[in-house]
């Protein structure tokens, strides 16, 4: 299995994760919000894989990938360890900031 640390370093994986966020998509459907080929996205989806980040399953043909939430909470979880307050605290920075706009 792979660091998920690791994982996450890539711009792309990052960007990808963010695709996956809302909807179950498929590795053609990813790559066309890229511009590499289907076979780097490919490879990007199998280290995301690797690192739990990402659950994949197959109906007929088509191979749908999603994320991990279970992997996304305990990583949401360290960072609201590390930071917890000092998150909330930019929250509502950032909010009031938005609200003087």
């Amino acid at each position: 299995m792979g660091s998920a640390w690791k994982a996450l370093s890539d711009d792309s994986r990052r960007q990808i994760l963010l695709l996956l966020k809302d909807k179950e998509l498929t590795p053609s459907q990813l790559a066309q919000h890229f511009e590499f080929t289907l076979p780097a996205v490919s490879s990007h989806l199998r280290v995301l894989k690797d690192a739990d980040l990402i659950v994949s399953k197959k109906q007929g043909k088509n191979e749908f990938y999603s994320i991990n939430q279970k992997k996304a909470l305990e990583l949401l979880n360290f960072f609201e360890r590390m930071w917890g307050y000092k998150l909330d605290s930019l929250k509502e920075f950032v909010e009031n900031k938005e609200r003087k706009k």
